[in-house]
């Protein structure tokens, strides 16, 4: 007894007198429970010896394959006004269709006739574009004609200072003719007055004589003179030359400089219009934008902004589109100690959100209501905010398909398959903390061998 009170209980009562003490005291069921402790030791012996496959589990969600099938959020390009909404939350709509009608906010783009005026402009550009190529042209004209006159005064020229070289060869014939003239009047002279000395000849044919002399002596001086002024001629012709050729190498330089302000004038023109066309289709590109539609086919999931006449900012979402055709994948997401022994083409069984399911991680192939999967892309940069790493996975097509009802955002429970080991070994590694054996996949190790070998 507890030994509570001080009064001693005198007689003790045998339990063997009562049906239940003598049931309880009966050491039979010791042998019965020491039996089936042995059994169960010996089952759990047997069990650790048993093939475990070592998994890495991880948590994520359902997704798209490829980038284009996701789900998308619409924005518009440039700031506006919601006019009118085409569509309802729920709607199909088909690549092209109109989802918003949208007005513009801009004080520099409101004029409805913006790309008709920036058109006049273009045609008024246009034509001053051609004005100057017409007037380089003339003074191509004016250049050539020019040139020709150059050629013609040149010639004109060249002609005069010819002219008056062979005046001089002329003049200097007569000039020699009269020097020797000259000469012999002297000498008659004074051959008369030596006979007039004499008394042969009278003093009337010394004073013919003396007047003679005298009188191709004038010649001589006046031939000479002569022929100063056509050497003096020579001189003025050979400069009328060269200011002929100075004054339409001026008039030439003027022209072609007057022509070179034409073309630059013309390509700052040219320039203006390749601006305002570009101008143009902008303004027409952005016409195009009032109207808001659909990338691709899809269902209207949720219109972010609502009313009639709210404004937004450019780049501003609008509404969220779920492609219609699209490609399941898993997004999961495992630790950094386990990234090592994740592998392309590798298997992982992957569990969804609202399909039931019994899972066995160690034995893959008891467990039930699991589908197959296989990695096809591994970050190599760690998810910022989760501190782990990003695994994406594909439908395994040599396992069974995917549930036709799953939509991409629903959860998912993933178990990558690792090796086999037995029961006691996986035990005592999670008692240790220890990881995960490390292995490379017998693809990857016939790759690296290839490799060595080249």
């Amino acid at each position: 007894m507890l030994n509570i009170s001080k009064n001693e209980l005198k007689d003790q009562p045998n339990l063997n007198n009562f049906n239940a003490g003598r049931k309880v005291m009966k050491r039979k069921h010791y042998k019965y429970f020491n039996r089936f402790l042995g059994g169960f030791a010996l089952f759990a012996i047997i069990l650790m010896f048993l093939p475990w496959t070592q998994n890495i589990s991880g948590n994520g969600f359902v997704t798209t394959l490829t980038p284009d099938q996701r789900p998308l959020t619409l924005q518009s390009a440039i700031a506006g006004r919601i006019e009118h909404w085409h569509v309802r939350e729920g709607d199909r709509v088909e690549k092209g269709d109109t989802i918003l009608e949208i007005s513009e906010v801009k004080s520099e783009y409101m004029d409805p006739n913006l790309v008709k005026r920036a058109g006049q402009q273009i045609d008024a550009k246009s034509a001053s574009v051609q004005s100057y190529r017409e007037k380089i042209g003339q003074l191509d004209n004016q250049i050539e004609a020019l040139a020709g006159e150059r050629v013609l005064k040149l010639d004109q020229a060249k002609n005069k200072l010819l002219q008056a070289k062979l005046k001089i060869d002329q003049d200097s014939i007569d000039l020699i003719a009269a020097n020797n003239d000259e000469r012999i009047a002297q000498k008659q002279l004074e051959r008369t007055e030596q006979l007039e000395s004499e008394g042969i000849k009278s003093t009337v044919d010394v004073e013919d004589k003396n007047l003679k002399a005298r009188s191709t002596m004038a010649k001589a001086n006046s031939q000479e003179q002569k022929l100063l002024q056509t050497r003096n001629a020579v001189i003025v012709a050979e400069i009328e030359l060269g200011r002929i050729k100075q004054e339409y190498a001026e008039k030439i330089a003027k022209a072609r400089a007057e022509q070179f302000t034409a073309q630059s004038s013309q390509l700052d023109v040219e320039a203006e219009v390749s601006k305002l066309e570009t101008d143009r289709s902008n303004y027409q590109i952005r016409t195009d934008l009032y109207f808001v539609k659909a990338p691709q086919d899809g269902f209207i999931n949720k219109a972010i902004l609502g009313g009639i006449g709210e404004t937004f900012k450019e780049g501003e979402p609008l509404i969220n589109i779920m492609p219609t055709n699209y490609d399941l994948a898993v997004e999961t997401f495992v630790e950094p100690i386990d990234l090592p022994l994740i592998h392309e083409g590798e298997k992982v069984r992957v569990q969804f959100d609202g399909w039931p399911a019994i899972i066995f991680s160690g034995w893959p192939n008891a467990s039930y209501g699991t589908y197959g999967a296989k990695v096809i892309a591994v970050e190599t940069f760690i998810t910022e905010g989760k501190g782990k790493y990003r695994i994406l996975l594909a439908p395994d097509e040599e396992d069974h398909a995917w549930p036709d009802a799953l939509r991409p955002g629903s959860g998912a429970r993933t178990i990558a398959l690792l090796e086999d080991v037995p029961i006691w070994y996986e035990l005592w590694r999670r008692l240790n903390g220890f990881p995960a054996n490390y292995y490379i996949p017998e693809t990857t190790k016939k790759e690296t061998n290839e490799k060595k070998k080249k």
